[in-house]
Parts: structure tokens; C-alpha cells; sequence
């Protein structure tokens, strides 16, 4: 692992557990990130097994590919790694020639090193280029562009909807002010305009007043929460009968996707008792695993802080 790229796994003993592992399984970890996590699946995989790891970030890949490479395994599994962003998960599987899924992680948000890594721009404690885009390569609007040509309106609806910023209007029409005398380039432009715009005495609560807005920026730039509905759509379609999906979410608005979703496939008849034919057509495909979401321990709390806000669910393919 490069010192750029070191990745501690959230919550990793519980997706091992819940993954209910075969060493003949296909494993699918949709945010491969620093292989933290399929580095321990690799282990527990057999010569007949299969992991995919997918990641639409080159540095990310070029890690975990370092990472997997260097397990001194007896029975090593087959290892494929593709580049792409899991909302191309049909696409990406069609390339792999995957006749199936036992076994789906989805694991959300920005990784560790993309915050640690001032150049890609997500951090509010680092000055950059606002850029925030997952794939650089691929993607052509960044950050910047959002702040410096959405109106205020537009850029109200971003903040709010994305982050439950409360003072999304006032942060607006102050970013729509300050470009006026030049554009806004840099993450510490932005965070003193936010800074300005929040009253002191809500400064004061709930940690840097920028967080929220950085956290809709990246949202909205890289569409995560319609990429996380059509990559969680198509996990079901893969799965084979048994397997399971695994999601680590961060914020409210990923797990609210991920419920929704799970509930939508796990739904059963809602016809009026004494009808003698179901006329709603509810077919349930998935069994949800999880009526609560698994978090962390204090324990990993306190060794990954960033685990703090994390929750894992999990459904499962009904036979």
C-alpha cells in the first residue's frame, strides 16, 4: 500500500460474518477502495472461488491491486478488478463474464485517502482545487463549477436537500455575493464564505461549519445517491438464490436509499385479507437481514473515527 492510499475497514469483522462466506463463492466488492476489506475476503475464498473488486478511482485500483497481489495465500482465488462506478454494475458484470453473485459490498462515501489527499478536493480542512469528482477521467463538472454557476435557488436546493443544512439559503445567497468580485477556486475560499454565513453562536455546535455543505457538493457532483439507487437495483438482479448484499452507509440520505430499496424488494401481499387471489402482485425477491442497522463499537470508534457515523445492512436473495 502506498502511503497515499492506507485504508482502515469499517466494520470489517461483521461484513465478513454476514457475508456467510464459501470458498466457492463470487464476491463483488463494488467500492474496492484499498482492498481493506476483500484483502480479508481473499483469505477465506478458495482456488474455485471468485473476487471482483470495482472502483472508478485509477489510484484506488493501482492500490489494492499492489495489496491483493502481495497476499502469500496457498489457494488463491481468481482476482478481477475492474475499473468503473457500481451505477455501471450490469455493464461491469457483463465484462467479467459473471454468471452470478453470492455475495455483494457496497461501501459508501468518500474513502479515507480521497479525504487525506488535499488534490482531489473533498476535504474542508485541507486548501485545494474544489474538484470533488470520484473519476476525474470521466467526470466534467467539478465542485468549483457548481459554486461558481448554479443561482442561488439552485445552490439552496443542493445544500438543503443533500446535507439538512439549516442555513442552506443563507450559505447560498452568500456564495452567489462573494463570486460576484471573483470566482470561488479553493476549498478555504469556500469554508470562510460558509463560516461567514453561519452565525457565531451556531458555530459553536456540531462540529466544522463546512462539513455539511462539502458533504451536498460531493453529493450532488458525483449524482451518488441516483448511482447508489441503480447499483443497488442491479445487485439484486445478480445475486444468486441465498446470497446476500451488504451496504455501509454514512449519512441518512445513502441509507434511506438503501432501506427503500431493500423494503421494495422484500414486499410482501398487501391485498385486503379474504381475497382469494392476489391481486397486488407483490412478489418478494429479498429477505432483509437487518430490522436495525449493525454499527460499530465503541472500540472501533475510538480507533477509527471515522466508523463513527457508519451502519451496515444486510438482505438477503430468497431461494
Amino acid at each position: 500500500m502506498t502511503k497515499e492510499y492506507r485504508h482502515i475497514p469499517v466494520l470489517l469483522s461483521e461484513c465478513l460474518e454476514q457475508s456467510n462466506l464459501k470458498t466457492h463463492y463470487t464476491f463483488v466488492d463494488a467500492t474496492l477502495g484499498g482492498a481493506g476489506h476483500s484483502s480479508e475476503v481473499a483469505q477465506r475464498l478458495g482456488s474455485d472461488g471468485v473476487l471482483i473488486g470495482i472502483d472508478q478511482d485509477e489510484m484506488a485500483l493501482a492500490a489494492a491491486g499492489a495489496r491483493l497481489r502481495n497476499l502469500a495465500l496457498n489457494t488463491p482465488p481468481q482476482i478481477e478488478l475492474l475499473r468503473g462506478n457500481f451505477g455501471n454494475l450490469d455493464e461491469l458484470l457483463l465484462e467479467a463474464e459473471t454468471p452470478g453473485v453470492d455475495a455483494f459490498l457496497f461501501d459508501l462515501g468518500v474513502s479515507s485517502p480521497q479525504l487525506d489527499f488535499p488534490s482531489r478536493g473533498f476535504s474542508f480542512k485541507e486548501d485545494s482545487p474544489l474538484d470533488m469528482r470520484m473519476d476525474p477521467g470521466k467526470q466534467t463538472v467539478t465542485a468549483a463549477e457548481l459554486i461558481n454557476t448554479l443561482d442561488a435557488s439552485e445552490l439552496t436546493r443542493v445544500i438543503r436537500d443533500y446535507s439538512d443544512e439549516k442555513w442552506a439559503s443563507r450559505i447560498a445567497q452568500f456564495i452567489v455575493e462573494s463570486r460576484e468580485h471573483a470566482p470561488i477556486e479553493t476549498s478555504s475560499q469556500l469554508v470562510e464564505i460558509i463560516k461567514a454565513a453561519i452565525p457565531a453562536s451556531a458555530r459553536r455546535a456540531g462540529g466544522h461549519p463546512a462539513k455539511r455543505t462539502f458533504q451536498a457538493l460531493r453529493i450532488e457532483v458525483n449524482s451518488e445517491l441516483s448511482v447508489l439507487r441503480k447499483g443497488l437495483e442491479a445487485a439484486v438482479r445478480w445475486l444468486n438464490p441465498g446470497g446476500r448484499i451488504l451496504v455501509i452507509s454514512y449519512h441518512s440520505l445513502e441509507d434511506r436509499v438503501v432501506k427503500e430499496v431493500f423494503a421494495k424488494h422484500a414486499r410482501t401481499c398487501t391485498c385486503p385479507p379474504g381475497l382469494p387471489v392476489c391481486a397486488c402482485g407483490a412478489n418478494p425477491v429479498l429477505k432483509v437481514r437487518t430490522r436495525k442497522p449493525i454499527l460499530p463499537s465503541a472500540e472501533e470508534i475510538e480507533n477509527n473515527p471515522r466508523a463513527r457515523s457508519a451502519k451496515l445492512r444486510v438482505a438477503e436473495k430468497i431461494r
